[in-house]
């Protein structure tokens, strides 16, 4: 049996919304193992001079937990 986590994280590019998503991940992976999904939850920009100057989203990260395939424990009694 698997067992995942959902985390939601923010993720910014200066570049689009494409390579936020993409940074987000790959920052993501340092940290986590195993990272099956990610789902943009939400997509946002910054306006400065009346310019785009930086793109964000906000995704909802699943990844494995380590340790799932073991069997449950007995109870104590």
């Amino acid at each position: 049996m698997s067992v995942a986590k959902v985390i939601e994280i923010i993720s910014n590019s200066t570049v689009s919304f494409d390579d936020a998503v993409k940074q987000g991940v790959s920052r993501a992976s340092d940290t986590l193992h195993d990272i099956t999904a990610a789902w943009v939850k939400d997509q946002s920009v910054i306006v400065s001079a009346g310019k785009v100057t930086e793109y964000r989203v906000t995704m909802k990260v699943t990844f494995l937990l380590k340790g799932g395939d073991k069997p449950a424990r007995g109870k104590k009694k």
